[in-house]
């Protein structure tokens, strides 16, 4: 069976993060395996409280997995301080995994910061020229790239911009900001854009860990990348278009939407 790693933090409530990835992993049909940088109290409407776990505590289940089972794509998520990114950036350089998909989470979907302002440079400097593919939203393609995005032509340049900091490919989303359901991809030779349906809801908490963890296990399951971006993007639409009524915010989208709808009857 293909494996995916998760590196990224934990939402308690379920929607996002490690928890997000671990469900969309076993979805699309690889084993999923985690490693928890940070504990986030959260839930649908807020953020209450972070704790990091210690870098020593992250290389150690970094280590764990790899000395133990084959790791054929991983899927890195929040890193909220210099010490957290500088840990991660040494293993993955000591594994050198195939597939290393970033998604760099600097905010929560209520706005609530994730990651912390000093570590943007670190970020850029020592995680991004490790991506085989980088996912940022508009507004983190905004602070990675250093300009305003209003425009799909915007979108390619920033991704260009991005691309030249190091990583490999990079897929900026357009989400809601920019006319439909948006997507750009750029491999470092050429462009590829994905447009979805614009679907009516408010219930969008965690797509980003979700899109970017479907990416990874496609990834592992053999898809090449701008196939496995097409196929991760379908999956969370259905993931959207099934979404789950939970909670008083941004509820979850319905990871396991292929074995079951959104009122929990099998399907």
């Amino acid at each position: 069976m293909k494996t995916a790693l998760s590196i990224a933090g934990s939402d308690c409530s379920g929607g996002a993060g490690i928890q997000a990835d671990i469900k969309t992993m076993s979805a699309i049909g690889v084993f999923g395996m985690s490693v928890i940088v940070s504990v986030v109290a959260e839930n649908t409407s807020r953020v209450i409280s972070i704790e990091d776990v210690s870098p020593k505590l992250i290389a150690d289940q970094i280590d764990a997995v790899f000395e133990d089972i084959d790791v054929d794509s991983v899927k890195v998520g929040m890193l909220s301080t210099p010490e957290c990114m500088e840990t991660v950036a040494s293993k993955l350089i000591e594994y050198k995994p195939k597939h290393i998909i970033i998604d760099p989470v600097m905010y929560a979907k209520n706005g609530c910061p994730l990651m912390q302002e000093n570590a943007i440079d670190t970020l850029i400097k020592k995680v991004i020229p490790l991506a085989t593919l980088l996912t940022p939203n508009i507004p983190e393609a905004e602070k990675i790239a250093s300009m305003k995005i209003e425009t799909p032509e915007d979108m390619k340049n920033a991704a260009v911009r991005i691309h030249g900091i190091g990583a490999a490919a990079v897929l900026v989303k357009g989400g809601h900001y920019i006319g439909d359901a948006r997507d750009i991809l750029f491999d470092g030779k050429s462009f590829y854009t994905y447009v979805s349906r614009r679907i009516n809801t408010k219930n969008t908490h965690g797509t980003g860990c979700t899109l970017s963890s479907a990416i990874a296990s496609y990834l592992a399951l053999g898809e090449e990348l701008p196939q496995a971006v097409e196929k991760a993007k379908d999956y969370v639409t259905g993931a959207i278009e099934n979404a789950l009524e939970l909670g008083k915010g941004c509820g979850p989208t319905n990871h396991f939407f292929k074995f079951y709808n959104n009122q929990g009857n099998g399907i």
